[in-house]
């Protein structure tokens, strides 16, 4: 593929709002440039507050922001527009883009899950501005967003080895068993093993059951969250990691979590049913059914440091193989160019 210029749209960290360092966009920009493309980030809510009375987004923020993409699409003239979670851009101003580059060829990617009905009203915004949304679900609701036939395709959480630099797995002893971290833990209650938990409540009951586990929470049991540096170094010292959605019945669908837990050697601690042993052993992953599975398998890795080091040496190396940033933004290239189709992907049919 020869070089393309590209416009990545999102909310990336240029300094005036704390946005996560570690996040998808960062990781899909660093691929695509590591594939020989010139890659123009444009921040656009940044752009809006800088653009807005006040500094605010709502104060005429929204048409600024808009005006500006297409400014800056106009002066650069771009192979591909990509937007993550732009949600300041409007359909339209797709449109008018379109309309001056006919050529152009615009993408949305969106990590959220399919089962928020506000995701999906957000991403549908733009189904008819776009050529291709990649979204991080796959399965019957990918399919349910391919009706009307929108070109849709799966999108894995990237890991990046500039990013995700730990290697917890090469530790025996980190100063953490168990990582969790969660926005809101008490509402809405997340689905576990068939049961609906208050994640305050579901921590306390493994702390119960495990009470010798050294625990690293954020966001749990009123400790503080945590962000960037401090969010890394956590989860870099952590053995083994907890990665619960709200719920466990969308195919695939995680959190960006999953990247940075594996892509620092950490052991994932997944449901069984999100669907992971496609692709991982369970030798490679911490999979459960069951809580009684889960404490089983926390205790144990815990008193056994070469079982859970050699798992988490594993687990990164296979996501690495499978989900690293340049094979996330090779597909991304290569279904926008249509080289590929949406459906073709490098991971299988899924």
């Amino acid at each position: 593929m020869p070089p393309l210029t590209i416009v990545h749209v999102g909310c990336f960290p240029t300094g005036l709002h704390p946005y996560p360092d570690q996040g998808v966009h960062i990781k899909l920009t660093n691929g695509l440039i590591r594939l020989g493309h010139l890659v123009l980030s444009f921040s656009d809510r940044d752009i809006a507050r800088a653009r807005s009375l006040f500094g605010s987004r709502k104060f005429g923020g929204r048409r600024a922001v808009n005006q500006a993409l297409v400014a800056f699409c106009q002066r650069h003239r771009p192979d591909i527009l990509l937007l993550g979670h732009a949600d300041m851009i409007e359909a339209a101003t797709l449109q008018a883009i379109r309309a001056d580059s006919p050529k152009i060829r615009i993408g949305q990617w969106n990590v959220d899950p399919l089962f928020e009905p506000d995701n999906v009203r957000r991403i549908r915004s733009k189904l008819d501005a776009v050529d291709v949304t990649f979204v991080s679900t796959a399965g019957a609701p990918l399919e349910t967003m391919r009706e009307g036939r929108y070109a849709m395709s799966f999108l894995p959480n990237p890991t990046d080895l500039s990013i995700e630099s730990g290697r917890v797995d090469r530790i025996p002893v980190p100063d953490f068993d168990l990582f969790y971290a969660c926005g809101n833990p008490a509402e809405p209650l997340r689905e576990v093993c068939g049961a609906l938990w208050n994640m305050n409540d579901f921590i306390n009951h493994i702390a119960m059951a495990r009470p010798e586990l050294r625990m690293k929470l954020a966001g749990v049991n009123g400790t503080p969250h945590l962000k960037n540096a401090a969010y890394r170094h956590a989860v870099q010292a952590s053995a083994i990691g907890l990665n619960i959605s709200r719920r466990p019945d969308d195919f695939l669908y995680s959190s960006d979590r999953i990247a940075q837990l594996a892509g620092n050697g950490c052991v994932v601690a997944i449901e069984r049913s999100v669907g992971y042993d496609r692709f991982f052993k369970e030798n490679e992953m911490l999979f459960f059914s069951s809580m009684n599975e889960l404490i089983e398998k926390l205790g144990r890795l815990a008193a056994c440091p070469e079982e859970r080091m050699a798992m988490g040496a594993a687990g990164r190396t296979r996501y690495r193989e499978l989900f690293n940033e340049q094979i996330v933004a090779d597909h991304i290239c290569k279904v926008l160019t249509g080289e590929r189709t949406p459906e073709a992907m490098p991971w299988g049919t899924l």
